[in-house]
C-alpha cells in the first residue's frame, strides 16, 4: 500500500503504502523497473488490535478500500476511501469518512491530490493540490482548503515513488531507509520525516497467508517483505521523537500489501484483506 493508510483521528492524506535510495530516477530508469507496481483493488477490514493511556478505546471498526492502477509511462492512479468507527464506551462513537484521489507520473515528478474527510457527516477537511518536482525544489500549489503556493526540497518523494524505492531496497538487502515524505495531507502544507525498516524477506514457500491473498495467482512466487514505516513531524529537536503514528505490513514485490496495522501510540488498528482483485497492467510501449 503506498503512501499512508489514515483517517481514524482526521487526518488528511493518502497513497502507503508506501525514499530516496540515490537521486530520483528519469522517466527511463522508471519504465524499465524490472517488476512493474500491479493494478489491484482490496478491501482492508479494521478492528482494533490494543488501547492504552489516556485515549483508551471500546472497539474500532471500519474498511479501507484501495484501488492503484497505471504504469510508468502513463503514471499511477490511487482511488482510497477510508470509513471508521470509533466507539469510547461511554456513549460516544465517531465517525469518519475519508475519501481520497491521487496520481503520480512515472518519473516522480507531478503529483497531484484531492481529499475530503468527514466526521460524523460534516466536512472536516477538503484539500486539492498539485506538486511539481524541478531541478532544484518542488513546487506546491494548492486550490484548497485555500490558494497557496510553496516551495519544497527537490529530494522530496512521493508515496508511490517511496514505495516504489521500498521495495528496490528490500530486493537489494537493505534494512533501513530514511526519507522526507510529501503526500498533500495536513491541509496540504506537512512534509513527514519517515523511517521505514524492511524485515528479512518471506520466501514464497515459506508460509501461505490466509486472507485474500491466498490462492491469487498473480501473487504466486513472488517474495515479500514485512516492513514498518513510522512517520515524525518534521520539526528540530533533540533526543528520540515520537512517530506521530506507524504503519507496518507485509509487501509483496509488486506492490500489493497485506495484514496492516495502523499504530496511533494510544492505540493501534488491524487492517485484514477480506477481497483482492487483480487487472491487468497495461505494459509500457
Amino acid at each position: 500500500m503506498r503512501g499512508r493508510a489514515i483517517g481514524l483521528l482526521g487526518a488528511a492524506g493518502a497513497g502507503l503504502l508506501a525514499t530516496a535510495l540515490t537521486a530520483v530516477p528519469g522517466p527511463s530508469d522508471v519504465a524499465n523497473a524490472t517488476s512493474p507496481l500491479a493494478s489491484h483493488r482490496a478491501v482492508y477490514d479494521l478492528k482494533l488490535l490494543r488501547t492504552q493511556g489516556k485515549r483508551g478505546l471500546q472497539s474500532v471498526r471500519g474498511r479501507i478500500l484501495y484501488d492503484f492502477s497505471g504504469n510508468a509511462c502513463e503514471g499511477y492512479v490511487l482511488q482510497f476511501r477510508q470509513v471508521s468507527e470509533l466507539d469510547t464506551g461511554e456513549g460516544k462513537v465517531a465517525l469518519s469518512d475519508l475519501r481520497a484521489s491521487t496520481w503520480e507520473d512515472g518519473a516522480a515528478k507531478d503529483f497531484r491530490f484531492s481529499s475530503q474527510n468527514y466526521v460524523n457527516d460534516q466536512m472536516a477537511n477538503n484539500v486539492d493540490g498539485r506538486a511539481e518536482r524541478s531541478t532544484d525544489k518542488v513546487a506546491v500549489g494548492l486550490t484548497k482548503p485555500k490558494q497557496e503556493n510553496f516551495n519544497l526540497e527537490a529530494d522530496i518523494v512521493f508515496p508511490t515513488e517511496h514505495m516504489r524505492r521500498i521495495i528496490e531496497a528490500a530486493r537489494e538487502g537493505k534494512g533501513m531507509l530514511e526519507f522526507l515524505v510529501y503526500d498533500g495531507s495536513e491541509n496540504g502544507e506537512h512534509v513527514y520525516n519517515t523511517l521505514t525498516v524492511i524485515g528479512r524477506e518471506i520466501p514464497a514457500s515459506e508460509s501461505s497467508p490466509a486472507d485474500a491473498t491466498a490462492g491469487q495467482t498473480a501473487l504466486a512466487g513472488l517474495k515479500r517483505w514485512p516492513v514498518t514505516i513510522s512517520y515524525f513531524d518534521r520539526v528540530s529537536a533533540r533526543g528520540e521523537q515520537t512517530p506521530v503514528y506507524a504503519i507496518s505490513f507485509e509487501i509483496y514485490e509488486n506492490g500489493v500489501s497485506r495484514a496492516l496495522t495502523l499504530d496511533y501510540g494510544d492505540f493501534a488498528v488491524s487492517g485484514e484483506m477480506s477481497k483482492l482483485e487483480m487487472s491487468p497492467s497495461r505494459p509500457c510501449p
